[in-house]
């Protein structure tokens, strides 16, 4: 297969992982290889504990679109079993296009331009950081085609806005600027050059120990809307993970100018 026939490349730069959506002539618009070119590339990566980081960005003219309507529903076979998804009672295989990179222990950066809207602002919510360049658009979408946002946006909006805002944004389906979205939280950088500002934060937010930054990265998304002894309780149990391991003790050596050893491979998982 060649590269133009994929619909998500993966490009490597020592220990960075950059995801491409490629279906630049669509805007990215997601169909079902996509969706699951996406959700196969995030399994892939998550398993890999040489890994430090991930930028996901898309090819061509946008980040993504949105759901591409007409090639889904040009196959009503294909659709079919894709509906029957929403009848299992755990995440399903659309909820994991943006879940799914929570689950991974590095820091994961969208680099949004052009448009963002349904399913991209859906994949660009489950990174750890969203980066885009102030022409970006976002939208939450679905209610324009009579439906709500289903693939895990809601679990990640709650965390970034308030619920009246996030009333408005589902309802409304409206368009809104980079800049409003910065000013609600949706973004949290704007940037000419996205996906050098997503590379450069990804390379800092992974610069020490990689469990470090896996247990961080996991105790927060744990902890942030969890009562104070159940954030506390997790708080002991990651620490108990890196306390005297290996990355510790060398993150130890390392600020104390004793060493410049670097880091062994991450070991934390969630």
């Amino acid at each position: 297969m060649s590269e133009s026939d994929q619909t998500v490349v993966v490009e490597h730069e020592s220990h960075l992982a950059r995801v491409c959506l490629n279906r630049p002539r669509k805007h990215n618009g997601m169909n079902l290889a996509m969706l699951d070119a996406v959700n196969d590339t995030a399994s892939t990566l998550a398993k890999d504990r040489d890994l430090r980081a991930i930028v996901i960005q898309g090819n061509g003219p946008s980040f993504c679109a949105g759901l591409d309507f007409a090639s889904v529903m040009k196959s009503p076979l294909a659709a079919a079993p894709a509906m029957a998804q929403l009848l299992l009672p755990y995440a399903n295989r659309f909820q994991r296009w943006s879940l799914a990179w929570r689950d991974i222990g590095v820091p994961v950066v969208a680099a949004i331009h052009g448009n963002c809207f349904g399913a991209g602002i859906q994949l660009a919510l489950g990174a750890d950081v969203r980066v885009a360049s102030p022409d970006a658009k976002f939208s939450v979408m679905e209610a324009k085609w009579g439906l709500v946002p289903d693939m895990g946006g809601v679990a990640l909006l709650r965390e970034l806005v308030r619920i009246d805002v996030a009333k408005q944004l589902v309802m409304s389906a409206k368009i809104i600027s980079a800049h409003e979205a910065h000013e609600l939280g949706l973004v949290t950088h704007l940037d000419d050059n996205p996906a050098q500002a997503a590379r450069d934060i990804a390379l800092e937010m992974s610069a020490y120990s990689p469990d470090a930054v896996a247990a961080g990265k996991f105790l927060l998304q744990e902890s942030w809307d969890a009562s104070e002894s159940s954030a506390t309780a997790a708080e002991r149990r990651w620490q108990r993970r890196l306390i005297g391991r290996a990355n510790q003790r060398i993150s130890v050596a390392r600020n104390g100018k004793q060493s410049d050893k670097p880091f062994k491979r991450r070991s934390v998982s969630k």
